[in-house]
């Protein structure tokens, strides 16, 4: 069995949940307290990939990071990078499809948390921003790490957005669930199992971690 897939699967993974933690912290923020016209819109626009198939969000992504369209020629002509079947449209394409996985535990966590940590924020002279990282946060550790872990399972368990972004180039972007894929097609099942066991173990363990520190942060927090 070649390892690469599971190596360039758990990089992909792991690249996509830390982008997407940067980028989802604000945006929960702004879902949970913001006072803004059309938020219905913009959460049903976050949470479309949790309805539509993979299959419709790839294929459209693959439209737009196509050179032939305007944004994929504007990409490579300013970055000089190539988004269609390349590492970096893989990554892109899963902050995309992951964006709601990582929003909205965020903002559920934001949201439970008592009104009155804000107020005596605001009380003792703390602007938004100090109140958001400095209070908020260190009281949403459950959430943040919940959907940092949602996010993170989700990008391994990906196949019809990184297939038709990425197709199925070793090395590049030949993730393990096209790898599996290509395995069954091929009739090769024990390869195939062998890729499907790596995947299980290693996710159950990191899911064992995470939800092991999660649980004793909800202890510390309850008991304190």
């Amino acid at each position: 069995m070649d390892y690469q897939p599971i190596w360039l699967t758990f990089r992909l993974a792991t690249i996509t949940s830390l982008i997407l933690l940067a980028l989802a912290l604000p945006v929960a923020y702004w879902l949970a307290f913001g006072k803004f016209k059309g938020r219905g819109v913009v959460e049903a626009v976050i949470g479309l990939p949790l309805v539509l198939p993979p299959s419709v969000i790839g294929f459209y992504l693959l439209l737009a990071f196509s050179p032939s369209y305007w944004f994929g020629a504007w990409i490579e002509e300013i970055l000089g990078i190539r988004l269609v079947f390349s590492f970096p449209g893989l990554v892109i394409a899963s902050i995309l499809y992951s964006l709601p996985f990582m929003v909205y535990p965020i903002r559920a966590g934001l949201q439970s948390l008592s009104p009155s940590l804000r107020e005596a924020s605001y009380t003792l002279g703390k602007n938004e921003w100090e109140t958001f990282f400095k209070v908020l946060l260190p009281n949403c550790k459950p959430a943040i790490l919940t959907a940092f872990v949602l996010t993170f399972a989700h990008t391994v368990g990906e196949f019809g957005v990184v297939l038709m972004i990425g197709g199925n180039i070793p090395g590049v972007t030949k993730v393990a669930s096209v790898a599996i894929y290509n395995e069954v097609e091929a009739l090769n099942y024990s390869v195939a199992n062998q890729y499907a066991m790596v995947l299980f173990a290693i996710s159950f363990v990191i899911l064992l971690l995470v939800y092991s520190i999660n649980n004793r942060l909800l202890r510390v927090r309850q008991s304190a």
